[in-house]
């Protein structure tokens, strides 16, 4: 296992079928860097940086991750398996093609990340920035998206079965174009998708006026 802060900054390193297994990264920086078939299994970084990063077919199966930022990196084919999430920044990140539950998330910044076409069944996302975020063709059904702001978030035929969007923020989100089916909102967000569907909502009316 290596201690943590062992691993100097890189920038423009290419790292392939590398065994990181368990490793303490701690706050390190890599940018421009693209990582294949590397094992982060049980891996545990805190306030790392990876900026404009690559990742293909990696593995983060059980590994945490603490305040640490993932900005504008691309994952492709990669399994976050039981990983833990805590306080990080995925701001415009995408992923394809990867395997994101279960996964424990503790708030954290995800602005402008694009997860299309992803698994994401019953995940508890209370509290994530998700503004502008891409979720289309995606499975929330059964998630709790609580307190979320979702503000300019694409839901194009998203599933959101018996997701949970109390307290959510909505702004611009056409949630007609998602799967709604048992969702749960709250007044404001139920006001909002009366609105979408053409009615007019009188909130100064009262009852036998």
């Amino acid at each position: 296992m290596t201690s943590q802060g062992a691993r100097p900054p890189a920038e423009g390193r290419a790292f392939r079928g590398e065994d990181w297994y368990a490793e303490d990264l701690g706050a390190a920086r890599f940018t421009d860097c693209t990582f294949d078939d590397v094992d982060l299994t049980e891996a545990r970084t805190s306030g790392a940086t990876f900026e404009s990063c690559t990742f293909r077919g990696c593995r983060f199966n059980s590994s945490v991750h603490t305040a640490t930022a993932f900005v504008a990196c691309d994952f492709r084919r990669s399994s976050f398996f039981d990983a833990t999430l805590d306080g990080c920044k995925l701001v415009g990140s995408v992923f394809a093609e990867c395997t994101m539950r279960p996964l424990t998330v503790r708030g954290g910044q995800w602005r402008g990340v694009t997860v299309r076409g992803t698994t994401l069944a019953r995940l508890d996302l209370t509290g994530v920035d998700l503004s502008e975020a891409d979720l289309s063709l995606s499975d929330l059904s059964g998630a709790v998206l609580r307190d979320v702001r979702l503000d300019g978030a694409t839901v194009h035929d998203t599933d959101l079965t018996d997701a949970d969007l109390r307290g959510a923020s909505l702004p611009g989100v056409d949630l007609r174009a998602a799967r709604l089916r048992n969702t749960r909102l709250d007044l404001v967000g139920a006001v909002q998708l009366a609105e979408l569907h053409g009615a007019v909502v009188d909130a100064g009316a009262g009852v036998g006026e």
